[in-house]
């Protein structure tokens, strides 16, 4: 299949909207313009949606959508891109790597939010 990448459902694979994205920027854009548009990374044990500041913890967010890329071509390509809610109403982006260079305290602190995917 040369270059071509995937996403893939995780978790939920009978998810009724699913969105078919060729790379993680393409995913990224898409879910921006859906308004997912604050960036959030893992600070010791909470979540930071960077810009705002604001910081979550599991019990206050929800994983709305995730989507696996396997870059058939591209090394880089291999992450999951989860769209994710908090309890406050932000909505933002975290991209992880997948595979061997995953971040295994985020991967911990993403079991214990919940998936709520419709």
């Amino acid at each position: 299949m040369g270059g071509w990448r995937y996403a893939e459902r995780m978790f939920y694979p009978y998810r009724m909207s699913f969105h078919a994205y060729n790379t993680v920027a393409e995913a990224i854009r898409d879910l921006e313009a859906r308004g997912f548009s604050a960036n959030f990374e893992l600070i010791g044990k909470t979540f930071q949606a960077v810009g705002s500041g604001k910081q979550f913890l599991p019990d206050d967010l929800t994983i709305v959508e995730h989507y696996r890329f396997e870059g058939s071509s591209d090394p880089e390509e291999m992450a999951v891109v989860y769209a994710i809610e908090a309890r406050d109403g932000t909505r933002g982006i975290l991209v992880d790597a997948y595979g061997a260079y995953s971040n295994p305290e985020l991967s911990t602190f993403l079991k214990g939010v919940p998936i709520h995917e419709t």
